[in-house]
């Protein structure tokens, strides 16, 4: 995903106020070989830093869907990276390197965020925008004099770039088939039986019937406080005398 980012940062810089200089982007590492191979005017942006950006860290799964907003898979958040650029303007005249740095600064400052329709490849495919900074407060560990002595080259005016880029996590984890259905529920009876079929709405006359039954067999009232017999109700089991 860094080479993506550094396409965008290379499209960014050809743009805006350096549109149609001819300017060179570069992104080796400015050292003093670097510099001495150098014929032409350039941009250099030379990543001296990457580190993970704690406070944009979430927990949880994100959907994967398809075309048709069907989720297929489930994964975790992306995680969010700082690629710190070191970005400076190589010219034969220390006044040109100034012009150059204006320009630069002139095209990076409208850009806080960089939209998603501007991403290429994978990284445009995770729907998430990247915030750009520049010029600002430098946060990393290194200072920029130790970053040049390193380089082993000399200091020169430099604009320090950040962009907060979203990397995937992984793994993915796969999710149940899509459901084509509305919600239903059947109910059925205690005894297993249907609500709605024929022996279920026979049963409550059957039920009384034998009822009816056995309260004439014990000679007790009947329904309408008569005393019932086994001959009244034909359908009834027949009862041992």
């Amino acid at each position: 995903m860094i080479h993506e980012v550094d396409e965008v940062i290379e499209g960014l810089l050809k743009g805006g106020a350096l549109a149609g200089s001819g300017v060179d982007v570069s992104f080796e590492a400015p050292t003093r070989d670097w510099a001495a191979r150098r014929n032409t005017t350039a941009v250099n942006a030379y990543l001296y830093d990457i580190r993970e950006d704690v406070r944009r860290r979430h927990r949880g799964s994100a959907p994967v869907e398809d075309a048709r907003g069907i989720v297929l898979k489930r994964r975790q958040p992306p995680r969010w990276f700082r690629l710190s650029y070191l970005v400076t303007a190589w010219t034969k005249q220390p006044k040109d390197e100034h012009r150059l740095l204006s320009a630069v600064l002139a095209t990076l400052l409208p850009r806080e965020l960089i939209a998603v329709d501007e991403l290429p490849g994978a990284l445009g495919a995770l729907g998430l925008s990247m915030p750009l900074t520049v010029a600002g407060l430098q946060t990393e560990a290194r200072s920029l004099a130790e970053i040049w002595s390193a380089l082993g080259g000399e200091l020169k005016p430099s604009l320090d770039l950040v962009v907060t880029a979203p990397f995937p996590a992984y793994p993915e984890y796969d999710v149940g088939p899509p459901a084509t259905q509305g919600a239903a529920f059947r109910v059925r009876a205690v005894d297993g039986s249907a609500e709605n079929s024929p022996e279920r709405r026979h049963r409550p006359r059957q039920v009384a019937q034998a009822a009816a039954a056995r309260a004439a067999a014990r000679g007790l009232p009947g329904e309408h406080g008569s005393t019932a017999t086994a001959a009244d109700h034909p359908d009834a089991d027949p009862v041992r005398k």
